[in-house]
Order: structure tokens, then C-alpha cells, then sequence
């Protein structure tokens, strides 16, 4: 295994994520990771619903995101951290929305969140659209500009009809670096 994926691996288990070895993946479509691994949890606080398979950049700037950014966004705007993360999709065999190029989920690359739970139990959709002026809808605001930057596309709601009822979270590497978040 490169020395990269080796020292990903050290900073997953530094943070406290939950994870396994998957076997590579190749697909003819060129749906490919060549070291996977399989997220159970994001830390030891956060457990991801269901498990995601994903390459180690991926879930290490997740892991990071929520150990590092989101906490005090939680204590500012809902008053509780989140436990659980529920997501729609990580790795998938597929192509972009109406076009022929890869996603990044075809790389592990990307992640998308459907809601998240809340340490009183409280689930929190993405999808729904609380009270503008609620902690809720000031904490789905703030997730998401604190996302654009360690990930380097974020759609959600509002962006376009694919992304009405998720984050879509990734590291699509473009020109001068880049980022495309809406």
C-alpha cells in the first residue's frame, strides 16, 4: 500500500473513525478504488447510517469536517451535537446527471447527506425547509458555507433538481483549484 494511503489510514484511527479494508474495486464502466475502505463511524461520536465505502481522502476530510468544523456549529445553532450522520450514497458505479462523464462517487470520491441526528434524537432533513430564522435552518446554512473549502463541490437544495433533498459533498479536482459550491 503507498505510504499516502498508509498515513490516511494512521489519521483515521487518530480521529476515532469507525473502519474496514474493502477489496479494491474495478469496474469495466472505469468505476475504480484502488484501496477502499468501509466507514462505520465518522468518530467515536458520529455513526454514519448506513456504512459507506469510500477512498481514505475522502473520509479523512469528512472525519476532519465533523471533528473539527461542525461542533461548534451544532453548540451555535441546535444546541446539541449530531450522533449520527444518515447518507444517500458514497461509492456508485455512475455516471454525472445527463451527461457521460464519470461522478465522483465513481471514485469514492463524494458523499451525500440526507439528515442528521441529533443527541436528543431529533432528525434533522436535509430536504425539509425549517423556519428561516430557526437554529435549524441557520445550522443547514452554516454547514454548508463551512463545507466549501475542505470539500471542493457542495450542492444541496436550491442548486438544481438533483441535489433538491441532499448535500452533495466531494473533491473533484479542477483547474487553479478551484471550488464550485451552491
Amino acid at each position: 500500500m503507498p505510504a499516502k494511503e498508509v498515513a490516511c489510514r494512521r489519521a483515521l484511527t487518530k480521529l476515532g473513525v469507525s473502519y474496514s479494508e474493502h477489496k479494491p474495486i474495478a469496474e469495466a464502466a472505469g468505476c475504480a478504488i484502488a484501496h477502499p475502505l468501509e466507514i462505520e463511524r465518522l468518530s467515536a461520536k458520529i455513526a454514519l447510517q448506513p456504512k459507506a465505502t469510500l477512498n481514505c481522502a475522502m473520509a479523512l476530510t469528512l472525519a476532519r469536517f465533523f471533528t473539527d468544523t461542525t461542533p461548534p456549529l451544532t453548540r451555535r445553532h441546535l444546541k446539541q451535537p449530531i450522533t449520527a450522520v444518515r447518507h444517500a450514497s458514497a461509492y456508485v458505479c455512475r455516471s454525472r446527471a445527463g451527461t457521460r462523464k464519470l461522478s465522483e462517487h465513481a471514485y469514492g470520491n463524494a458523499f451525500d447527506i440526507m439528515s442528521f441526528t441529533l443527541a436528543d434524537g431529533t432528525e434533522l432533513d436535509v430536504a425539509k425547509k425549517p423556519n428561516p430564522k430557526s437554529g435549524s435552518a441557520r445550522f443547514l446554512d452554516a454547514f454548508r458555507t463551512a463545507a466549501c473549502g475542505p470539500f471542493k463541490t457542495v450542492l444541496g437544495p436550491g442548486a438544481n433538481a438533483d441535489h433538491a433533498n441532499h448535500f452533495h459533498l466531494d473533491l473533484a479536482q479542477r483547474r487553479n483549484d478551484s471550488l464550485y459550491c451552491k
